[in-house]
């Protein structure tokens, strides 16, 4: 079992920068691709970024050039570093753990850009 627990939302001005942590409780977090996801009102979740246990990333189109995922092993944590947001970014961002099947969520943490 994995407990994740998301922070670092906020509010930011367009153009600005937020840096998303998350902790994950419990053992084996080096064999979880860790992921970051969000979901916007009345949109569908969609992937922003991913970091396997080899450090490969993926990232959606739209955050290319713009976010960082990174990992540490040795506290548990994943990052998000956002950089140049824009409003569309505005959404509720996810932290998950992935092993296999296993699939595991944080309680999301609110990114609002906005002037």
């Amino acid at each position: 079992q994995v407990q994740l627990v998301e922070s670092g939302g906020g509010l930011e001005q367009p153009g600005g920068s937020l840096r998303l942590s998350c902790v994950a409780s419990g053992s084996g977090f080096s064999r979880y691709t860790m992921g970051w996801y969000r979901q916007a009102p009345g949109k569908q979740r969609e992937l922003v970024a991913s970091i396997a246990t080899t450090g490969s990333t993926n990232y959606a189109d739209s955050v290319k050039g713009r976010f960082t995922i990174s990992r540490d092993n040795a506290k548990n944590t994943v990052y998000l570093q956002m950089n140049s947001l824009k409003p569309e970014d505005t959404a509720v961002y996810y932290c998950n753990a992935k092993l296999g099947l296993l699939y595991y969520w944080g309680q999301g943490t609110q990114v609002t850009v906005s002037s």
